[in-house]
């Protein structure tokens, strides 16, 4: 210890109208450890190397890190079927992942249904050549009815106008039909092999077009709520170092992994040069807007565990402890949800032993303010001591017991005059015994003035042992005796 003076703690005196502490209760519950205001000296608080900061407003934006993987955008993929049976003859496109051009040419297939079609259709032209110079009312236009149903049967198969206008041309039905890919793409997978046979529902090809991609990422469930679709996304790959890839995000998929506790975000990129390939992994940088919040540095949060605590500086070395609640930390601050205000001056460093400090003095029941010009100005420093008085404290039976007991203070000046219309309160308090299951006993007693300096009033001790005892008396909301002294009380635990 120091032989420089030590801080003390200065707090409200307890009224009649708040609630006395049960301790029956104490053993089963997790109390946490009580706080009180803290008054420093400056060199003290030099010493130990508080620094203090403000509360303020600030435009937030922040960085979600991730991993992913590089997928194929499902809106971009097709399918090649065709729509009648028949045999494959010719294969061009007979490669996974081969490039394929809208257009191109995939295979050839032969079809008996689709040539007896064909012959259908010009044994209907060829009648309706024929019908066209006849006066019988509904012959020729039968005829030409026929035709036009032929040729309709061979759009429904999905057959090309240009072999369509060749047919018309030749006369002669096409045996082995060419079949042009639909869409521009990378064949991703193929069934179509020479001499199989095909039918309407067989899928031949599944060409997808790779000029956009999709990245999963996944996000820890923590960061979940920060992210939203049309939030801008980067996207990092080590085999192109120095590159980023732009996108957002898409759409948040409504799964936990319950392996991993992430949640898979989808983000739609551009894919210029083909760079980024499906099943690559990548490193996702997340860009997400948290608007005007109200923050505080993170080193001035001292979190205990069930509670997240700040000091506030009074001035002239008077620090309070405050609980608050935050939201996310964003960089080195954290957002504040309330428990303060802005503008308002808090410690942001040291708050450790700042709180140390407080819970000893909560614990020694020390409500006791600071010595005259502690952390004061030179002015204040200078001004007289309050008067002092003398404490002569009793209780009935002597020693106190557990269960009810009534306590009794003397209060005289220095001179021997007794002290009247002062406020006078007796707090006992017993360390917590872990090993046996119990918590911090805190129980305290307000006197009544009885005249002629005697105060009395009673209490009720849920158990025995030694416990430390503070009798405070104020007078004009000055603090002018304090006594502190250990008793033991009669009674089991």
């Amino acid at each position: 210890m120091s032989a420089d003076p030590q801080p003390v703690a200065s707090g409200p005196p307890a009224t009649a109208d708040e609630p006395k502490p049960s301790m029956s209760d104490m053993p089963n519950m997790k109390v946490d450890a009580p706080l009180v205001p803290v008054q420093l000296t400056p060199e003290r608080m030099q010493s130990i190397g508080v620094q203090l900061g403000t509360v303020e407003y600030k435009q937030l934006s922040d960085d979600i890190r991730a991993t992913g993987t590089v997928d194929i955008n499902e809106r971009l993929v097709s399918y090649v079927q065709v729509r009648f049976p028949g045999y494959i003859r010719k294969v061009f496109a007979n490669a996974t992942y081969q490039y394929v051009r809208k257009g191109e040419p995939l295979f050839t297939i032969y079809s008996p249904d689709l040539v007896a079609t064909q012959q259908e259709y010009l044994l209907a032209r060829q009648n309706q050549k024929t019908m066209s110079a006849s006066t019988i009312d509904g012959v020729a236009d039968g005829a030409a009815t026929l035709s036009v149903a032929a040729e309709q049967r061979l759009q429904q198969w999905d057959i090309p106008e240009s072999e369509i206008a060749k047919l018309k041309q030749t006369g002669k039905p096409v045996t082995d039909l060419t079949i042009n890919s639909p869409v521009e793409g990378y064949i991703t997978e193929r069934n179509a092999l020479p001499n199989m046979y095909a039918e309407p529902s067989t899928k031949l090809y599944t060409v997808a077009d790779l000029s956009r991609v999709w990245v999963y990422a996944q996000v820890f469930q923590d960061d979940i709520g920060r992210v939203k679709p049309g939030d801008t996304a980067q996207i990092t790959v080590d085999s192109y170092p120095g590159r980023t890839f732009s996108g957002q995000i898409e759409e948040i998929l409504p799964q936990v992994d319950m392996a991993t506790r992430t949640v898979r975000v989808r983000l739609a990129m551009a894919n210029p040069g083909l760079k980024l390939k499906p099943g690559m992994f990548v490193n996702v940088d997340l860009k997400t807007s948290l608007g005007r919040q109200l923050i505080v540095p993170a080193s001035a949060v001292f979190q205990s565990g069930t509670r997240q605590l700040i000091f506030l500086n009074h001035g002239n070395g008077s620090l309070e402890p405050k609980e608050i609640a935050i939201g996310p930390r964003v960089g080195d601050d954290f957002v504040v949800l309330k428990g303060l205000k802005a503008h308002e001056s808090i410690v942001i460093s040291a708050s450790f032993l700042i709180d140390s400090e407080s819970q000893l003095q909560a614990a020694a029941g020390s409500f006791v303010p600071p010595a005259p010009g502690a952390g004061g100005s030179p002015s204040t420093a200078s001004a007289p001591a309050a008067a002092q008085a003398n404490i002569d404290f009793t209780t009935d039976p002597n020693p106190p017991q557990k269960g009810s007991n009534v306590f009794r203070v003397k209060l005289t000046g220095a001179d021997g005059t007794p002290i009247t219309g002062a406020d006078v309160s007796v707090t006992f308090y017993m360390a917590a015994m872990p090993a046996m299951g119990m918590a911090a006993m805190n129980a305290s007693a307000k006197l009544i003035d009885k005249g002629n300096g005697m105060y009395e009033g009673s209490g009720s001790l849920d158990s025995g042992g030694t416990y430390q005892v503070t009798i405070s008396a104020k007078k004009n909301s000055q603090v002018i005796a304090t006594k502190q002294l250990r008793l033991n009380a009669a009674g089991g635990m």
